[in-house]
């Protein structure tokens, strides 16, 4: 990355995140034994990457290993090795033997012809479903560290009314956030967290939140395109989201002015 300039502050981001020059590492810790802000900073950031990493966690497909096994259970077996030398036979057995051998082998090669055509079936729906799913957690996860490490992250938290903590990274150079939350309370089936950005001009939805029922952890959420004077929200919606907020919001994160 490029050095910081003169104010080591603009730092931060990028030291949480490992991405800084060596010349500017030194320079930064130097900054950061007397400075407590930055080093509460440098905390809270490493707290949310660890978060964000757990929460973007991809699991491999359950159906993976029933198509590779079935694959196994159909692929005939090479015969067993002859240890010792068969007895002479005639030219005519010989003959015999040879359009035998060469009858079986043309059935073996259909066979294993056909169990990898079911092997590369069954694994192009598998690996094409699951690649699809990595391509994009890995966008995500690219947008999530662009954000992470920009030279002026900066991470605001704030108290979810009906329980929890929202976590906001955001960057004004690159005008985008992420958004994150824990310990949600769990939603009726009806209903969803939806994210807007508030502003002057009015709300504009942001997405969807999903929150794991197992611990109320939200996935993170990559928001782009803020305006001076934008704030980030979350409300209560129909499952199916809405075009504009039709709850109070259960949290309201101000954003600092964009420049």
């Amino acid at each position: 990355m490029r050095p910081g300039g003169g104010d080591p502050h603009t730092l931060a981001g990028a030291y949480a995140m490992d991405a800084v020059a060596e010349r500017d590492r030194a320079r930064f810790e130097r900054h950061l034994a007397g400075c407590e802000p930055c080093r509460q900073e440098i905390r809270g950031l490493r707290e949310a990457t660890a978060a964000l990493a757990a929460a973007a966690a991809v699991q491999p497909p359950v159906t993976l290993r029933d198509a590779a096994l079935r694959a196994a259970a159909q692929t005939r077996q090479l015969p067993p090795a002859v240890s010792q030398a068969p007895a002479p036979w005639s030219a005519r057995h010989r003959e015999r033997r040879r359009l035998a051998l060469r009858g079986w082998r043309s059935r073996l090669a259909v066979s294993i012809a056909g169990a990898l055509a079911a092997v590369a079936v069954a694994a192009g729906v598998v690996t094409y479903g699951m690649q699809d799913r990595l391509d994009q957690a890995q966008l995500r996860d690219h947008a999530v560290a662009a954000v992470l490490s920009a030279p002026d992250a900066t991470m605001l938290s704030a108290p979810v009314r009906t329980g929890g903590t929202a976590t906001v990274v955001m960057s004004h150079r690159d005008r985008a956030l992420v958004f994150t939350a824990a310990d949600l309370r769990l939603l009726p089936a009806a209903k969803s967290y939806e994210l807007w950005l508030i502003g002057p001009g009015g709300s504009r939805p942001a997405g969807m939140v999903t929150a794991s029922p197992a611990d109320g952890m939200a996935s993170p959420m990559v928001v782009s395109g803020l305006k001076s004077g934008d704030s980030v929200g979350l409300t209560v919606e129909p499952a199916a989201g809405s075009p504009h907020p039709t709850s109070p919001p259960v949290v309201m994160v101000r954003l600092a002015r964009t420049r």
